[in-house]
């Protein structure tokens, strides 16, 4: 049909896609596993529950929220040497050997 205005191009019925049927086929409801408790959402709290042994969970369902504490919950560092030294210098600063006072200006205004 070339040449006649409107049918020599564009997209044709059946090209391109998703084809039916086609792809993983789809999880029922029931097939998706329910979580180990509806209780506490933190995360620590759930671990500390499943540690005492209070809640029952699954290998993975451990290992996930292992997996998200250090992106909920930062540690608190450990002083090293480099915090140890700042620490002290600051400590020696002050007092006896510390900077001592700007003058005070003697006229007021005055540059």
């Amino acid at each position: 049909m070339a040449g006649v205005k409107g049918k020599s191009g564009g997209a044709r019925k059946g090209a391109g896609g998703a084809r039916p049927g086609a792809g993983r086929p789809k999880k029922k409801p029931s097939d998706v596993a329910p979580p180990a408790s509806a209780g506490p959402s933190d995360l620590l709290q759930r671990l500390e529950d499943i540690a005492f042994g209070r809640v029952d969970a699954t290998v993975v369902q451990v290992n996930a929220a292992k997996a998200v504490l250090p992106f909920r919950y930062a540690r608190i560092p450990e002083a090293g040497k480099k915090g140890a030294k700042g620490d002290a210098a600051s400590k020696a600063a002050g007092g006896k050997f510390g900077a001592a006072a700007p003058p005070l200006r003697l006229i007021p205004g005055g540059k």
